[in-house]
């Protein structure tokens, strides 16, 4: 029987997308749909129009305006450092215009590896929550063999079941969740229709999944509210105090309405667009 993998926790640093070390993967590999988050229509695989078409440039040519121009979902994406893995590591240095013959292999692996990544800032974020230490062992192991995988080479990437992996995974981050919240005992509003609302009494809630698409959260007390994939777009966190919010992440984050007042946890930056209130 082959021993598990040592515990490790991954480098909060190389969790954060580093767009100098990728090749524009997010300017190709996701599919774009018309809305008010995107201006246009992009099949997946396709590169964006306004991604850089110069011989080893990837930058994207309305960076500075892509909110006016009507790209607000390309400010809240973040690849959770998987695009740099992904071109320096698994592939060298090559990218899918240098090397085309790769280009397909090297979407369909960063499709594997960008939610393996976010896995992966889970785990790190929930070990380093004081409460969770009952299972801490569990959780560095688990990030340990969630590392393993976006290690390995390009065709065994290819193969993970990265559903299979989040089944595993989540029970784990949903039990530090609960050990982390317990002594607030919030409501559990898990997958809860909230758009729109005015929200208040959230302290020690679990909001994992909950769609919070434009809701007022200006007076809500979120301490020790969990928010695990709740849509934020556009929820109004002006002035509020979101340090202790569990499992905040760069996208939510970008993706809502704060202003100079609003909080944020370490680690987490404060959006630009937030200090212009014509574009928040």
């Amino acid at each position: 029987m082959a021993e598990p993998p040592a515990p490790s926790r991954a480098d909060p640093a190389r969790l954060r997308a580093d767009c100098s070390r990728c090749a524009g993967l997010c300017c190709v590999v996701p599919a774009f749909a018309r809305s008010a988050d995107f201006a246009l229509d992009k099949p997946a695989g396709v590169a964006c129009p306004h991604l850089a078409d110069a011989p080893g440039q990837f930058g994207c040519r309305i960076h500075d305006e892509l909110r006016p121009r009507g790209f607000p979902g390309c400010t809240a994406y973040d690849c959770f450092g998987a695009g740099q893995l992904v071109v320096q590591h698994t592939y060298g240095g090559a990218t899918w215009r240098s090397s085309p013959g790769l280009a397909a292999q090297m979407f369909a692996v960063f499709v594997v590896v960008r939610p393996l990544h976010e896995l992966l800032w889970l785990l790190t974020q929930a070990a380093a929550l004081g409460a969770a230490a009952p299972v801490r062992g569990a959780l560095d192991l688990a990030a340990a063999e969630v590392e393993r995988l976006v290690q390995g080479p390009a065709d065994r990437l290819v193969a993970v079941d990265v559903d299979e992996v989040r089944a595993a995974v989540v029970p784990l981050l949903r039990h530090a969740s609960e050990l982390a919240r317990a002594p607030e005992s919030g409501p559990d509003l898990s997958g809860t229709d909230l758009v729109g609302q005015r929200l208040g009494g959230l302290r020690g809630a679990s909001l994992r999944g909950a769609l919070l698409l434009g809701a007022d959260l200006r007076d809500a007390d979120l301490h020790l509210a969990d928010v695990t994939g709740a849509d934020l777009r556009s929820a109004d966190v002006r002035g509020a105090d979101l340090r202790q919010v569990l499992f905040l992440s760069q996208p939510q984050v970008a993706s809502a309405r704060g202003d100079e007042r609003t909080l944020l946890p370490q680690g987490l930056r404060r959006p630009e667009h937030w200090s212009d209130p014509g574009s928040s």
